[in-house]
């Protein structure tokens, strides 16, 4: 068995906590990686995908002939892999004779795997093989629209699993609110069949419409790829209630409170009986009254009473002295 170290320092704690699964979550890294073998296609593709998600990916450039997640013992490696680099998305290229430019999508939990889809690249097309004006390129890191078209992604459920992972791939961090104007990219997701979806990044051009509303072009800017479904594997019950876990609303409620239609909100105060002459710290004397033997100006009476003391006898002392050298 495994030895499991508790964090000695306040420093690795706050590490350890920050990395742990929260129900409100953070922005969401990508781990981008390569296989034992690749192809100039995948390569290409998983150069285009860490571009895209720039500010937000890791991307390692070794080989990884240990990593085959959906094999038992093959996904040890790739939950290394997720846990040292924190990420919770990954991206994972291979290429072989059975199954050509394959990628295999999935997400973690807890640095576990959680869910995996595999889909295969055809007729792709790199982001440099498009013409158009530079100045309408989308911005590293914007927000995009995500369009899913076709009843497939309703109804099929290897494309309702699909969609579920191009979401989280593709919208970056969740916002709350979002400037319209900021918006300069589109990514379409075409369902052409039960199992293959035409995947494609378009910008945004804004043209004069008459109106206060401008009239919105699409201008495709790549990449562009055929995704064709091949295996996938979703998460079982428990996992998946214990990940969609959600933070409630609920009001705090107010003890000793209530509600008056006449008076508004009412409210009751206990005050427990106080006992002054059995409280143990009411036991010095000053004058005719007890108070705290803690209080700073005892400190400074005594001191005085102590003073005039010593002056009371030094006095006593000097008149007895005194009566002795008269006799």
């Amino acid at each position: 068995m495994l030895r499991v170290k508790t964090p000695q320092k306040a420093r690795a704690r706050r590490a350890l906590e920050k990395r742990a699964p929260k129900l409100i979550e953070t922005g969401k890294k990508t781990l981008i990686l390569h296989g034992m073998r690749t192809s100039a296609v995948l390569n290409a593709v998983l150069s285009d995908i860490y571009h895209l998600k720039k500010e937000s990916a890791v991307k390692f450039s070794r080989r990884n002939k240990d990593v085959c997640p959906f094999e038992n013992g093959g996904e040890t490696s790739l939950e290394f892999f997720s846990h040292q680099t924190d990420c919770s998305l990954f991206v994972y290229g291979s290429h072989t004779k059975k199954r050509p430019n394959n990628l295999v999508l999935g997400r973690t939990y807890d640095h576990h795997i959680y869910d995996l889809i595999e889909v295969g690249v055809e007729n792709y097309k790199r982001m440099d093989s498009f013409s158009y004006d530079k100045k309408l390129s989308p911005h590293v890191g914007s927000k995009p629209f995500i369009c899913f078209i076709g009843e497939g992604f309703e109804s099929v459920e290897e494309l309702k699993h699909l969609k579920e992972v191009l979401l989280d791939l593709l919208r970056g961090e969740v916002v709350e609110k979002l400037n319209l104007a900021g918006l300069d990219r589109v990514y379409l997701c075409t369902a052409i069949s039960a199992n293959k979806v035409i995947l494609t990044q378009c910008a945004l051009r804004l043209k004069k419409s008459g109106t206060v509303v401008p009239r919105t072009e699409l201008v495709e800017v790549g990449p562009s790829m055929d995704l064709v479904i091949r295996r996938h594997r979703l998460p079982n019950v428990g996992l998946r209630k214990e990940a969609m876990r959600v933070v409630r609303d609920q009001p705090k409620k107010d003890k000793n409170i209530q509600q008056d239609t006449l008076r508004g909100k009412v409210g009751k105060i206990n005050i427990p009986d106080q006992k002054v002459d059995d409280t143990k710290y009411f036991h010095t004397k000053v004058g005719d009254s007890y108070v705290p033997h803690k209080t700073k100006g005892i400190k400074r009476e005594r001191r005085e009473a102590k003073t005039r003391k010593e002056e009371k006898e030094g006095d006593e002392n000097a008149s007895k002295r005194q009566k002795e050298d008269t006799e």
